[in-house]
């Protein structure tokens, strides 16, 4: 993964968590707690996809705008997942 990959995928997924954060209130771990778990979701997300090579199945493996525009969308919902995943288990424990 070269570091244009990981910084869209970091800013993918922060925007994912914080959509998802705004979406789902009740579940939401502040500004800087979505933030960080979408930041996370989306970077295991972004490298996942690129272990399994989705983007060179897609035919988006090149740095073209395609492959940063689909890494960044994957990001973000990996991002807004790993968010609410960790907003409800904070509930549980509450």
């Amino acid at each position: 993964m070269d570091i244009v990959s990981l910084i869209t995928n970091l800013i993918g997924g922060g925007v994912g968590g914080n959509v998802a954060g705004a979406a789902w209130k009740e579940k939401s771990l502040g500004a800087i707690g979505n933030t960080i778990a979408g930041a996370v979701g989306g970077a295991l997300g972004g490298y996942i996809t690129q272990a399994v090579g989705l983007l060179t199945t897609l035919g988006l493996a090149d740095t073209s705008m395609g492959a940063l525009t689909t890494s960044a969308g994957i990001s973000a919902v990996a991002g807004a997942v790993l968010t609410a995943v960790v907003g409800m288990i904070k509930n549980k424990v509450k």
